[in-house]
């Protein structure tokens, strides 16, 4: 996700997104700072964002200005569709903010999010797409390296493994200080069976803050392809750890 201050919001199984079940590229969300405004309500999927924020749901450019439209508002309600896990209207949410706005940096960020909608539907085709569009509007923009490491992942899904490599390591290149592409390049790293390199990429991810289980799941299993077994075991421990320190927070918030 994209960087913007918010408050934190309750466990999103944005897990659920293969970026974070250890299959790699979970939690794109996480990895990106992307929270969605806490929703203080006991039905948290009875609420309709755009409800309480005043948005129209039936913008159309042919009658609407652009100066008209709050494309960062826009975004905010996409985030909020996504802590309550309504996608679809997400991806639509990010559409028009950046169908709605002159602002090359943002439309990237709103492409960057609606490609992320889609793949939490798997639906990678749109997620390609987006994602392509989000580095074509603002080349060297704001949220590049989001949009390559996200881009990466799509194009996994695809078996495009070499563009999905190229791309992931273009991530690192574009922003050296995003975990989440680091774990993304270490997880195809270790597919690529080069656990020296995924090591690497992974123990840079956890210097750089990503402390999810996800990534030391990835470690271990770098560790024991390059049978370093009692250091696995360790690290196996840690991402133990982190899972029921998890499931504790779950449990105290219900």
């Amino acid at each position: 996700m994209t960087d913007r201050e918010e408050p934190e919001p309750p466990e999103d199984p944005v897990a659920d997104h293969d970026f974070s079940e250890g299959e790699g590229f979970d939690e794109p969300y996480e990895g990106f700072d992307f929270d969605p405004p806490e929703l203080s309500v006991d039905d948290p999927s009875s609420v309709d964002p755009v409800d309480s924020r005043v948005v129209s749901d039936s913008l159309d450019e042919r009658v609407v200005q652009n100066d008209d439209v709050d494309a960062d508002e826009l975004i905010d309600v996409g985030l909020s569709y996504l802590g309550i896990n309504r996608h679809e209207q997400a991806a639509d949410a990010f559409e028009r903010a950046a169908r709605f706005t002159d602002d090359e940096d943002l439309e990237q960020e709103a492409w960057v999010n609606k490609g992320i909608a889609h793949g939490q539907m798997e639906e990678w085709d749109e997620a390609v797409g987006a994602h392509r569009e989000a580095i074509f509007v603002a080349e060297d923009g704001d949220f590049e390296a989001e949009a390559q490491t996200n881009l990466a992942y799509a194009l996994w899904q695809f078996d495009e493994d070499e563009e999905a490599y190229y791309h992931a390591e273009k991530a690192v290149r574009e922003n050296d200080r995003l975990p989440q592409a680091w774990y993304n390049l270490g997880f195809i790293e270790n597919e690529r069976d080069r656990h020296e390199q995924a090591l690497d990429a992974l123990n840079n991810a956890i210097r750089l803050g990503f402390q999810q289980a996800d990534v030391y799941e990835e470690k271990q299993r770098a560790l024991e392809a390059l049978g370093r077994d009692e250091e696995a075991q360790k690290v196996a421990e840690q991402a133990e750890d982190i899972r029921e320190a998890q499931e504790r927070d779950l449990v105290e918030r219900e």
